[in-house]
C-alpha cells in the first residue's frame, strides 16, 4: 500500500537546493528517489540531461484514445537559510501538531506528492485505468527553469496528444477553502546601478559639489510612481485586461478582510492603486517593486561619504496580454531617460516570464472552443475538491508567477488546472516550512477523483 507521507518525509530528506551548486548530491538524492518511485509504480522512466539539473520524465502508456493528461512539479527546494530560526533540521521532516515541517514540504514536494500518490493508489485499485499518464518534474523552477522552456520545445511533438497540465504549485486562503488558480502574472526583472565618481569620497571635502549617486537613484526610484501609486512610464499598462464581474464575484467569496490583512502583514495602511482593492490588486494590476536598494556605508555609526555608487533591483509582475519583453524594454529606457548629468547608469535585463490567464467553463467570457476534456477536467475539479473538502472551490487568479504554465500554453497549446494546496501559514520560501497533513490527504483525494472521472469520461 503506497504511504504518501512516508514516501513524503523521504523525499524532504534530500537537501535539493538547485541555486547552490553544495547541494549536488542533495539533488542528485531527490532525482534518483524520484525514478525509484516512479519505476515502482510501473511507469516509464527517462531522465532528460540539462545544462543545470536534469527533467524526471514518467510515463503510462495506453490506448492512444485514451484522455492523456500532463502532470507538473518540481523536486528543487529554496535554500534553508536562516538556520538559526528553524525549530528543527530543515532536512530532517517533524510531524508536529498536524503538520509535516522540512524545507520542501510545501514547495513542492508535498504538494506534488498528492498527485503522485493519487496516481498510486488508483492504479492500485484500477490497474486497467484507461487513462495516459505523463509526470514532468523539473529540478530548476526555484532559479526561473532555464532549461524547461527549450526542452519543451525540444520535445513539441511528444506532448501533442496530452489534454491538459495537472499542478498545485498555487495558494489557497485556508485549509476549507481551496482555490483552482485561473490567472498567473508575468514577471520582468531588472539589475539597476548608478556610478558618480570612481572612489568613495569625504562627504565634507566634496559633498555640494558632485551628484551624490544615492540620491540620483532615489530620485529615478521615485519618479516611476505617481502619488497614486500608478507607474509613471508610458506604455506600462498595455495588455492589461479588464476584470470580469464574475471575477469581482468570484473574490467577494473570498470574504477577504483588510483590518486582518493589514495584522497579518504587520502593517497599518494600504495602498493599492485607487479604483481597486489590496486584493484585487494583488491580482489584476501589474506592479513596479523594488526588490532591494543599497549603496555608501551602511555599518554601526557614521561613516561620512559621498559614496562612488548605489544599486537597486526591481521586477514588475504583469497581468493579461502584457508583454514581458516590452514592459521591460520601456522601463529600461525610463530608467536610463531620468538620469541626471554627473551620474552614469547601468540597467541589466534579468529573468521574464508571460502572465498567463484562463476563463472556466461556465463564465460569459468562457471560449466558446475550449476542448471537451478540459471542460470536464474543471467540471470535475469543482465537484472533486467539493466532496474532498467540504465545500467547492473558488476560481481565483493569483499575484505569484510561474512562467512555465504561460511556456505550456504559447509551446504546447495546454491550459493548466490549478489545485491550491499550500496555504499562507505554511511558510513558503521561510523558515519553519511546513505542509498541513489533512490538506495533503484532502488534496491527494480530490486529484484521485478528478484522475478517475477523467478516465470514465473518456
Amino acid at each position: 500500500m503506497f504511504d504518501p507521507v512516508e514516501k513524503l518525509k523521504e523525499h524532504l530528506r534530500f537537501p535539493s537546493v538547485s541555486t547552490d551548486s553544495k547541494f549536488k548530491e542533495g539533488m542528485d538524492g531527490a532525482r534518483r528517489f524520484l525514478e525509484g518511485l516512479f519505476t515502482n509504480m510501473g511507469l516509464g522512466v527517462e531522465v532528460v540531461n540539462t545544462p543545470m539539473h536534469p527533467i524526471v520524465l514518467a510515463r503510462r502508456e495506453g490506448d492512444p484514445e485514451w484522455p492523456h493528461v500532463l502532470i507538473y512539479g518540481h523536486y528543487d527546494v529554496q535554500p534553508a537559510d536562516p538556520l538559526g530560526e528553524w525549530q528543527s533540521d530543515p532536512f530532517d521532516p517533524v510531524v508536529k501538531d498536524g503538520r509535516l515541517f522540512a524545507r520542501g514540504a510545501a514547495d513542492n514536494k508535498g504538494p506534488q506528492m498528492a498527485h503522485i500518490a493519487a496516481v498510486a493508489l488508483a492504479l492500485e485499485e484500477n490497474p486497467e485505468l484507461p487513462l495516459r499518464i505523463t509526470f514532468l518534474i523539473e529540478g530548476e523552477e526555484e532559479i526561473g527553469s532555464p532549461s524547461l522552456k527549450p526542452f519543451l520545445e525540444s520535445r513539441i511533438e511528444s506532448f501533442a496528444d496530452v489534454d491538459l497540465v495537472l499542478l498545485s504549485d498555487t495558494l489557497s486562503p485556508t485549509e476549507k477553502q481551496i482555490v483552482v488558480t485561473v490567472g498567473l502574472r508575468g514577471i520582468a526583472v531588472l539589475d539597476v546601478e548608478v556610478k558618480g565618481p570612481n572612489v568613495d569620497l569625504h562627504s565634507g571635502l566634496h559633498g555640494g559639489a558632485v551628484y551624490n549617486p544615492v540620491q540620483a537613484l532615489c530620485e529615478i526610484c521615485a519618479s516611476l510612481h505617481d502619488d497614486g501609486n500608478r507607474v509613471t512610464i508610458d506604455g506600462f499598462y498595455e495588455g492589461v485586461t479588464d476584470v470580469e464581474d464574475w471575477e469581482r464575484d468570484e473574490l467577494a467569496r473570498l470574504e477577504a478582510d483588510d483590518k486582518a490583512y493589514k495584522e497579518a502583514l504587520g502593517v497599518d495602511g494600504l495602498h493599492p492603486l485607487e479604483g481597486y482593492t489590496p486584493f484585487e490588486a494583488t491580482r489584476y494590476l501589474p506592479t513596479l517593486e523594488f526588490n532591494g536598494i543599497g549603496g555608501g556605508y551602511q555599518g554601526e555609526g557614521s561613516k561620512t561619504i559621498v559614496p562612488s555608487k548605489a544599486m537597486t533591483k526591481i521586477s514588475c509582475r504583469l497581468v493579461g496580454n502584457q508583454d514581458p519583453k516590452a514592459i521591460g524594454d520601456r522601463v529600461r529606457q525610463a530608467i536610463l531617460d531620468r538620469v541626471p548629468s554627473g551620474v552614469s547608469i547601468s540597467v541589466k535585463m534579468g529573468h521574464q516570464g508571460a502572465p498567463y490567464l484562463i476563463t472556466p467553463p461556465g463564465r460569459p467570457n468562457s471560449p466558446s472552443d475550449m476542448p471537451d476534456r478540459l471542460v470536464h477536467a474543471f467540471e470535475t475539479t469543482t465537484n472533486a475538491i467539493g466532496e474532498a473538502f467540504g465545500r467547492p472551490p473558488l476560481f481565483l487568479r493569483e499575484g505569484g508567477s510561474i512562467p512555465i504554465i504561460a511556456d505550456f500554453k504559447s509551446i504546447l497549446g495546454l491550459d493548466s488546472v490549478m489545485i491550491g494546496l499550500f496555504l499562507p501559514e505554511d511558510n513558503l520560501h521561510a523558515p519553519n516550512e511546513s505542509m498541513n497533513l489533512d490538506v495533503l490527504n484532502r488534496g491527494i483525494e480530490a486529484s484521485k477523483r478528478i484522475l478517475l472521472s477523467i478516465a470514465r469520461h473518456g
